[in-house]
């Protein structure tokens, strides 16, 4: 069992920055694929970014070049840097954790969810 508790959510302008971060606690932390999802209202879940349990990344076209993903093992904690905010970033983030060693950003992939943080982009 992993228990995920992201934080760092907020409002912003357009062009701004912020950083999420997703405290995981229980199972072996290092061992997961750990990904970002974000829902938007009226719209479906979709990935954002993966850091794979073997160390490499992947992301959205949308986000590639201003957002960042990465993870501190010693901390058990997950992060998400958000660069050059767009009004269409806004949605509820979401960190996930994978048994996989490779998981995607198919959130079928993902075995654990945390219950997000709102991240709202004004123009």
């Amino acid at each position: 069992q992993v228990q995920l508790v992201e934080s760092g959510g907020g409002s912003v302008q357009a062009g701004g920055s912020l950083r999420l971060s997703c405290a995981a606690s229980g199972d072996t932390y290092s061992s997961y694929s750990m990904g970002w999802f974000r829902q938007a209202p009226g719209k479906e879940r979709e990935g954002v970014a993966v850091i794979n349990s073997e160390g490499s990344t992947r992301y959205a076209d949308s986000v590639k070049g201003r957002f960042t993903i990465s993870k501190d093992n010693a901390k058990n904690t997950l992060y998400l840097q958000m660069n050059s905010l767009k009004p269409e970033d806004t949605a509820m983030y979401y960190c996930a954790a994978s048994f996989r060693l490779v998981a995607g950003l198919s959130s079928e992939s993902y075995n654990y969810w945390g219950q997000g943080t709102q991240v709202t982009v004004s123009s």
